[in-house]
């Protein structure tokens, strides 16, 4: 039984809501080792060398796509990279038939990002590998919310008892359901911010506060989550102007110095610098902005890595 406990209860990661707290929290000791072999100077193990990954991706991604790989060169795998808009997928290919052709390559996991909430576990149905959920539409983006927690236990020492608010477009935004369940496992307590237009119907019945005031939302909480307003989502108009949004919820220096506490501020980037926050409080001392994007990497070689673990059990 001793042994189980080293190993995820999940044979993928398609959502924050498949783990147990236990798995989190194993990813984040995970996660602590290959933090310090990144510190090294040789900044490589060989623990997945016997492990094809391809990273298959139906929208933009700079950050997270980039993130992935280095995780997986940082463990000795090899990699296939798949971008949707030059492959067959724009000939009218479906998402199986472009899968099942990756793995007749012989490849062993598929990290995936997908503008369909549910694409991963769709996939996960009907395919022979581990999947490994990189976004699926404004569904879920698990590493990113485990990245976002062990960036908090990291500058806290712990997230339980914890207050996060998440500010922005959360209508939109994978990150912010993905962030409300793993916070929530880990006992946080979570409130979302922002226009009433783009706070869906339904996160009151996940047990998050809603706060429409972005004022009383910093001085109540420990850590501001800033979401960017994502437009390339959005079919019709939310707000009156990115001006208009910016002057109610954008978050500058004079506001962040006025609150009567030093609270952390964090973003899951890209940065729409100027709109949800300017460049001096994304640039200031109480910004760890550049520590997730540190940690995600150490995150993203915790997870592969325990999931890969489980092809040999």
């Amino acid at each position: 039984m001793a042994e189980k406990i080293n190993t995820l209860s999940t044979k993928h990661l398609l959502g924050i809501k498949d783990l147990t707290t236990r798995d989190i929290e194993l990813i984040f000791e995970t996660a602590d080792t290959f933090k310090d072999v990144l510190n090294r100077p040789i900044k490589k193990v060989p623990s997945l060398r016997d492990v094809t990954i391809a990273n298959i991706f139906f929208e933009n991604s700079t950050r997270t796509r980039l993130s992935f790989e280095l995780a997986q060169k940082r463990l000795s795998a090899d990699t296939v990279n798949f971008a949707a808009s030059s492959s067959s997928v724009s000939k009218g290919e479906t998402l199986i038939d472009t899968v099942n052709n990756i793995l007749a390559m012989k490849v062993d996991m598929v990290v995936m990002r997908h503008p369909y909430p549910g694409a991963g576990i769709f996939l996960s149905k009907h395919v022979n590998a581990q999947i490994v959920n990189a976004g699926d539409g404004a569904h879920e983006h698990p590493t990113q919310a485990l990245l976002d927690a062990f960036s908090i236990r990291e500058k806290y020492g712990d997230v339980s008892g914890k207050k996060v608010a998440i500010i922005g477009d959360i209508l939109h935004s994978r990150v912010a359901l993905s962030n409300i369940l793993c916070l929530q496992k880990l006992g946080a307590e979570v409130m979302v911010c922002g226009p009433s237009t783009l706070i869906p119907k339904y996160i009151g019945s996940l047990g998050v506060k809603i706060e429409h005031d972005l004022l009383k939302a910093l001085n109540w909480c420990d850590v501001a989550n800033m979401l960017r307003i994502q437009l390339e989502r959005q079919d019709i108009k939310y707000f009156p102007s990115l001006r208009e949004y910016s002057m109610m919820y954008g978050l500058n220096k004079q506001i962040l110095n006025s609150l009567d506490k030093e609270i952390i501020v964090m973003h899951p980037g890209p940065i729409n610098r100027g709109v949800e926050i300017t460049s001096d409080v994304a640039d200031s001392k109480q910004s760890i902005i550049l520590d997730q994007v540190e940690n995600g990497v150490a995150i993203r070689m915790a997870v592969l890595y325990l999931l890969a673990n489980q092809r040999s059990q």
